[in-house]
């Protein structure tokens, strides 16, 4: 095994409908790594979110900045090796900034939702690696319509464009460990193979980090 013995952290980030959740599953069974998912089934603001962006959006950011902040305590203080379907900096740095930008966010709530990231960054870590997966846009619309998710119906195509220009402006500027992948010519759900070209590519840069 070429990872530490405990305490690794490894972070899958993306757009939506970029493969996180699938990718996440797979690499977690194949490392043997304890799976943190983004909590979107249970989420009691999301459905509402996509039928009232703005009425809705402080809320659902902040359900989401707690979760991921719980899910980060939780590693530090086990000693498990984990991975994790999106990071607390996706919604800080993309999302949030989106909503607002788009007028679906006030600059109150935004401001309020800035300083509470900026305090509860202080106390965590960034991951050991961080894998991005990188999507265009009609490869993530067909996803999201593959995997047939009933309030994703109402995403608009802007608001994919939007949050794909952030997730490029951020991971140019992403100042730790992390390894862009190319999606949209990979099937890496079904097809072996390229499951096994990421794989190769993950330990690459894990070998480099110790």
């Amino acid at each position: 095994m070429i990872f530490r013995e405990e305490n690794m952290h490894l972070a899958i980030a993306g757009n939506i409908g970029s493969g996180k959740t699938t990718l996440t599953t797979l690499l977690s069974k194949h490392y043997k790594f304890e799976p943190h998912y983004e909590n979107v089934e249970d989420n009691p603001y999301i459905s509402d979110f996509y039928e009232d962006m703005q009425r809705w959006s402080f809320n659902l950011q902040i359900f989401f900045l707690n979760e991921r902040y719980n899910t980060l305590l939780q590693l530090q203080k086990s000693k498990k090796n984990i991975i994790q379907d999106r990071t607390i900096y996706e919604d800080a740095h993309i999302f949030a900034p989106n909503l607002h930008s788009m007028g679906l966010m006030s600059t109150r709530d935004f401001e309020t939702y800035q300083k509470m990231f900026e305090s509860l960054n202080q106390t965590i870590k960034a991951p050991d690696l961080l894998v991005y997966l990188r999507a265009s846009i009609p490869s993530l619309v067909n996803n999201i319509q593959k995997r047939g998710r009933e309030y994703e119906d109402s995403i608009r195509l802007d608001y994919l464009r939007r949050l794909n220009e952030r997730y490029e402006a951020w991971i140019s500027s992403y100042k730790h460990k992390h390894l862009i992948i190319e999606v949209d010519e990979l099937n890496f759900a079904e097809n072996s193979e390229h499951l096994g070209l990421i794989i190769n590519r993950i330990q690459a840069e894990v070998n480099g980090l110790f």
